[in-house]
């Protein structure tokens, strides 16, 4: 089922949110990688010694999954009316949703229950896996979506 009308995707096209979506992704996804790895290595004992590093990429994480929603719905607003469950992207925004709260509930943990470091890691790879499907939604749509739009461009409706 297509996301856009041809309206909707010109409104795509021309918004500045459209390019920052495209910038701040793949920063989103290399300090993904970033921490992933160094949580690995901690878990490990190998190189990274100090646990303050995996909260660190945990929060710069956090802080980059947060900008990405809040700057995606100033994208569905323009685009869909809607700051953010637009019906076209509402199992997106659900995804991203549920990414958050596992993130936050890293700091959650951290601060205030104050586990063993082992729930910690557990906690951040799995907020980890949680953007990762978040991100595959976004990624399959977006190459669905391209694939409509070269058949509407082939149609000649845009």
């Amino acid at each position: 089922m297509p996301r856009y009308t041809p309206e909707q995707l010109e409104k795509r096209n021309a918004s500045k949110w459209t390019t920052v979506q495209a910038i701040l992704a793949p920063i989103q996804f290399l300090i993904f990688l970033a921490g992933l790895t160094v949580t690995y290595l901690y878990s490990q004992g190998i190189w990274v010694t100090d646990f303050w590093w995996v909260t660190f990429f945990v929060a710069l994480k956090t802080f980059m999954l947060v900008l990405i929603f809040v700057t995606g719905g100033f994208f569905e607003l323009e685009v869909f009316g809607k700051f953010a469950f637009a019906h076209e992207f509402f199992w997106e925004d659900f995804g991203s949703a549920i990414a958050m709260i596992v993130h936050i509930s890293y700091f959650i943990l951290f601060f205030w229950i104050k586990p063993a470091e082992h729930i910690l890691i557990l906690t951040a790879y799995l907020a980890y896996l949680s953007y990762l499907v978040n991100a595959a939604q976004f990624v399959i749509r977006l190459l669905l979506e391209k694939h409509n739009e070269k058949k509407l461009k082939a149609s000649g409706a845009v």
